[in-house]
């Protein structure tokens, strides 16, 4: 039973309420979190939640707010890392973003939160912000690392959302038909297809694909700060 049961109108606080809506999300997906199924689950007045929260959006950024805190204790904190001059950048970065995709991954309803909400808070700021040391410690100018965080985009928070979800094999029927419109798209989907669909975030976006593109995209920044003299 959640800790969250227990609470009681004078325990009830501004976090309680945050984690229990990050129980019913894990639950039951994004539309778990109503004012109605907090206040059951905490049992007290849904009138009480507003003394902590004003709305459902205050409880919607403070949830992000709490698994950006999830990822900052994932990471050993936002800090810069020691060993990231020169080409140790590209590691450390790695593994900052691949600690908050494990976040993410135990939270797959976030990203819808944050791609519709947009201004991350404070907590998000901060992860950002390691971010930008680390490729800055590497060697790299501001300019650069401006290019690198449009080009590494959802992924700094541990997501992508991609064009097409091609979680699901297509079946025999619907390659056959496809290959009259489409046979260079008909024959990829026939040779190609993803063995670890429940590790998606809601898109095509298994495990795989994202530390592939990841890794294109450090090789890549990697080159031009080579190349710049960094």
């Amino acid at each position: 039973m959640p800790a969250s049961k227990n609470a009681t109108r004078t325990r009830l606080s501004r976090d309680i309420v945050l984690r229990t809506a990050i129980e019913l999300a894990d639950r039951g997906g994004l539309d778990a979190i109503t004012m109605r199924a907090l206040a059951d689950e905490l049992g007290v007045e849904a009138m009480s939640l507003y003394y902590h929260l004003s709305n459902k959006d205050a409880i919607l950024d403070g949830v992000v707010e709490e698994v950006f805190a999830e990822v900052e204790a994932e990471v050993g904190g936002f800090g810069v890392p020691a060993a990231t001059d020169g080409a140790g950048w590209a590691p450390a970065l790695r593994e900052r973003i691949l600690g908050a995709r494990r976040v993410l991954l135990r939270h797959p309803w976030a990203p819808w939160i944050m791609n519709a909400r947009g201004a991350p808070g404070q907590n998000a700021m901060r992860h950002v912000d390691g971010i930008v040391g680390i490729m800055r410690a590497g060697g790299m100018s501001y300019d650069l690392i401006h290019h690198a965080l449009h080009a590494i985009g959802s992924r700094v928070y541990g997501y992508v959302q991609e064009l097409s979800d091609d979680t699901a094999a297509p079946a025999p029927v619907e390659l056959e038909q496809l290959a009259t419109l489409a046979p260079n798209l008909a024959g990829m989907l026939g040779e190609v297809a993803h063995d670890d669909p429940d590790s998606t975030l809601g898109w095509c976006d298994d495990q795989t694909e994202f530390e592939f593109g990841l890794d294109l995209l450090l090789e890549g920044l990697e080159r031009r700060r080579v190349a710049a003299g960094g």
